[in-house]
């Protein structure tokens, strides 16, 4: 009926290049040959199987009943539109269950247990028992029509399922992608067995993309959508950053430096706060590397965007010192129960710890998580003390 070759290489390429498991799509040539048989030469209510045989490129049909008796069923055959809203290729096996509503006795797919032991001796109620069924001279053609949707629908779904359980193990990873198009401001990439999309919030402002263009991505979510597998990518993404440095950063990925706390204005400035295990290894230096090789790098991959890296510490007065520069910090009062740090600073360093458009106080508020509060000391003279309040 088939050609053993194709189907043969078929089943391997779909199980090497797609990750689509042989016994799947052997189910879906299965199914689509029992429904096509069902659709020219099957009776109304008739539960049907196939079996394929990969040796000998045949298969074999079956008409499955299930056996049942006066107490499971309503003995007398349903009229014609309960017969259609019941048709389908799956016995219900669901109807010994208590509570349920019966069935009407259907011939078709029932058989009394009397008549069942008849065949086999032991046979038990809700037992299926199959009946083989007659060859059709033109069935090679029908099926093979019939087949083809089925089969491309069963690969689709299991594509599906083995997408998902690919990129879900990546969310949160960088991810590789071509340049599709560009729609309304949203990028859509082809990343192979998946689409992705770059929402235009989730791009580095100034950049552009040309179609075609290889794109190094955060994957920030793995959706799951009627069209399909769907990636929600970004550029914008503080983890992002994260991520560029761990790939660049060999003490990152051996766990003797950790990232402790990233916030980024994408396409401007970050600020990025690093620890040691290892009261050897400078966790700074590590992540700025020989002559600057390795920041440079990850600012490169970013259009230029500065990147501030401090070291994180317990304390939070200290770590909020840190995260101000390149500001000097007078002195810093902090108020744990509300959270809040009021920092001091001379009036030349104000502008400096404020930053422009308060870009510096920001970054540093959202990478500390305090609230803090600038402020400028008054010069001998008693000048008019200067704020600027950042959440």
């Amino acid at each position: 009926m088939f050609d053993l070759k194709v189907i043969n290489s078929v089943l391997d390429q779909l199980e090497d290049e797609r990750g689509i498991p042989r016994e799947k799509v052997l189910e879906a040539i299965e199914m689509a040959l029992a429904t096509a048989y069902k659709k020219e030469y099957g009776k109304r209510g008739q539960f049907i199987r196939a079996k394929f045989d990969l040796n000998s490129g045949g298969a074999e049909l079956f008409q499955v009943k299930v056996v049942v008796d006066p107490t499971t069923v309503i003995m007398d055959e349903p009229a014609e539109g309960e017969i259609d809203q019941k048709d389908s290729n799956e016995p219900n096996k669901n109807q010994f269950t208590e509570g349920d509503e019966k069935e009407h006795f259907n011939s078709e797919h029932h058989i009394l247990i009397e008549d069942a032991r008849k065949i086999k001796k032991d046979v038990k109620l809700g037992e299926e028992l199959v009946f083989p069924l007659e060859s059709k001279a033109d069935y090679g053609r029908i099926a093979a029509q019939t087949a083809k949707q089925v089969i491309i629908q069963k690969i689709r779904e299991a594509e599906k399922v083995s997408v998902l359980a690919e990129y879900g193990k990546r969310e949160g990873d960088i991810v590789s992608g071509s340049v599709q198009r560009t729609e309304r401001g949203n990028v859509f990439i082809d990343m192979g067995r998946a689409s992705g999309i770059l929402p235009f919030e989730e791009q580095i402002p100034g950049e552009h993309y040309r179609q075609g263009e290889t794109l190094r991505m955060y994957l920030a979510r793995v959706e799951e959508t009627p069209r399909g597998i769907f990636l929600r990518l970004s550029r914008a993404h503080p983890q992002f950053l994260a991520q560029l440095f761990k790939t660049e950063v060999p003490e990152i990925a051996a766990g003797t430096v950790e990232i402790k706390a990233v916030a980024r204005e994408a396409g401007a400035r970050s600020k990025i706060a690093v620890h040691s295990v290892d009261s050897h290894i400078d966790p700074i230096g590590s992540m700025v590397g020989q002559r600057g090789v390795r920041v440079s790098t990850v600012m490169s991959e970013l259009g230029g965007e500065k990147i501030d890296i401090i070291e994180w510490s317990e304390d939070p007065t200290k770590f909020i010192e840190d995260a101000l520069s390149p500001a000097k910090i007078s002195s810093v009062k902090i108020n744990e129960t509300d959270k809040t740090a009021v920092v001091e600073v001379t009036e030349d360093q104000q502008s400096l710890a404020i930053g422009k458009g308060g870009q510096n106080v920001r970054l540093a508020a959202k990478l500390t998580g305090w609230k803090i509060d600038i402020r400028g000391i008054a010069a001998p003279t008693n000048t008019e003390e200067n704020t600027q309040t950042e959440n």
